[in-house]
């Protein structure tokens, strides 16, 4: 995969494919059904990802390092915003610390391009880059995953990584997260869930996010409410639109250089 539709990155990289569910935000992620279409379609590398549990599909704890994948940053002269590992966590525990390290040989090879890598797992992460990468890329972002205030303590671990921007994503926002330390977090994303499972989001929920990014000078962007409107409808993504205060905010990280 390339080119992408999500709001804040240019193109996905996925040296890596499978995953597990490990939180409610995970419920209907996307990923699982994309792998068994592409598997479908007969791309080996997603072959084998799934499992049906009754009327969904799921994530069957099958993990695939692809070692082929790793060159395509380099064929990529023009500059990017890169998601790493839309269709995964690179920080999955079935993936290797050699694979992990060699993704970083790629990503330090490559400077012209920014890599935003999202996790579940940010305590791996922590451990693993504080041990084994001594050096903090400039191009690369790290971030975590927070749908609602059940795993808040996520975002300690993704303070204690050295890294150039921190940033979190609360998509899917699935309930409130209350009182939170944005404390050298630079960027929070915010989204509503899509999908005929879809769960609602709520204004409030997305105020109290939008009124700490503010306290903590954090930018904020809002990509999208999803199947569920601020008036609690349900419609498309796109009749639900973007707009949040009567506007879009697509606000993105300075280059602020190394945070330890």
């Amino acid at each position: 995969m390339a080119e992408t539709q999500i709001e804040w990155t240019d193109a996905t990289w996925n040296p890596v494919a499978g995953c597990t569910i490990v939180s409610a935000g995970c419920t209907n992620c996307y990923a699982m059904a994309m792998a068994k279409r592409l598997e479908a379609m007969r791309v080996d590398k997603y072959a084998g990802l799934t499992r049906s549990s009754g009327s969904r599909t799921i994530w069957n704890g099958v993990v695939k390092e692809d070692r082929s994948a790793l060159g395509i940053p380099h064929k990529w002269r023009k500059a990017r915003k890169i998601f790493v590992n839309s269709m995964s966590d690179l920080f999955h525990e079935e993936v290797s610390d050699d694979f992990i390290l060699a993704v970083w040989q790629v990503m330090r090879e490559t400077p012209r391009h920014s890599y935003q890598i999202l996790t579940k797992r940010p305590d791996r992460m922590a451990s693993l880059i504080s041990t084994k990468i001594p050096d903090v890329l400039p191009n690369v972002w790290l971030g975590t995953s927070v749908e609602d205030a059940e795993v808040v303590g996520r975002i300690d671990h993704l303070r204690a990584v050295p890294a150039a921007i921190r940033f979190i994503s609360f998509e899917p926002l699935i309930g409130a997260v209350g009182s939170i330390d944005l404390h050298d977090i630079h960027w929070a994303i915010v989204g509503g869930e899509s999908g005929k499972s879809a769960r609602p989001i709520k204004e409030a929920w997305i105020d109290e996010i939008y009124d700490q990014c503010s306290d903590n000078k954090t930018a904020f962007f809002f990509k999208q409410w999803g199947t569920w409107g601020k008036d609690n409808k349900r419609r498309s993504k796109k009749a639900n639109g973007r707009e949040y205060r009567g506007q879009t905010w697509d606000y993105m990280p300075e280059p602020i250089g190394m945070s330890l």
